[in-house]
């Protein structure tokens, strides 16, 4: 079976009193290891950057000759483009693992099965952050919609959060199918539906600076489908990795 555990492999109880430090190491040490491996390569941010860099120029072009399109698309074109350029890192951070053979030795390591999921999440959330840092001033710029602000800030964090959990897990499934390129954003992008819904809806709502009572309930449907998506991730890896 694949990723079954090895002869004598030990794990920690949560009731034992060394698990919380263990699980906190244990996920620090993958994602070290991925910005390590990426501080070297750096083949999956690039990649995420340029895709998104072309994504705002074409959409830049495509709209200027209507301002009034302009101001009523801009935050669907954000999401889009983080969307689509956090989906090609999700397929490329697993699948760099699949085809280099660290995969399989990542689930033979002595530590909780979720420890290696958010430490893959976590790794994923700072590739799209960073890609997400150098968009916001370049899409700023080119639509000339200021996008500073509390308020988009805390959207784009919890629509991140909300992405790279459900992707991360999505993809541990997708990785080992023949067609992962294609498979991971059929199962992803249904799922991701009320997300990108909140996410463009609390990101219009700042835009065109509503009372927050406004946008209030998608900010409480990006965070409780984050609490839920990653309880649920916590609670399936473990499974979905075993075959």
């Amino acid at each position: 079976m694949l990723g079954g555990a090895a002869d004598g492999e030990t794990r920690h109880s949560p009731r034992d009193g060394s698990w919380p430090m263990d699980f906190i190491r244990a996920v620090a040490a993958i994602v070290w290891k991925d910005l390590a491996a990426e501080s070297r390569s750096k083949e999956l941010v690039s990649a995420m950057l340029v895709f998104s860099l072309l994504a705002v120029i074409i959409f830049n072009f495509a709209l200027e000759l209507d301002r009034n399109a302009r101001e009523a698309v801009t935050a669907g074109v954000l999401w889009v483009t983080f969307i689509f350029a956090g989906t090609l890192g999700l397929n490329r951070s697993l699948a760099m693992e699949q085809d280099r053979g660290s995969l399989d030795g990542l689930l033979l390591t002595p530590v909780d099965r979720s420890a290696i999921y958010f430490g893959k999440m976590a790794g994923n959330v700072i590739f799209m952050a960073v890609v997400e840092a150098v968009i916001v001033p370049v899409f700023s710029l080119f639509f000339n919609r200021s996008l500073f602000s509390w308020g988009l800030g805390l959207v784009v964090v919890l629509g991140t959060l909300g992405y790279a959990a459900v992707g991360t897990l999505l993809a541990s499934m997708a990785v080992r199918t023949r067609a992962r390129e294609v498979m991971l954003p059929i199962l992803l992008f249904p799922v991701t539906i009320p997300l990108v819904l909140a996410s463009v809806r609390a990101t219009t709502g700042f835009l065109q600076r509503l009372p927050l009572e406004e946008i209030a309930p998608w900010l409480n449907l990006l965070a409780v489908y984050d609490v839920i998506f990653v309880a649920v991730a916590f609670m399936v890896f473990d499974y979905l990795v075993e075959e």
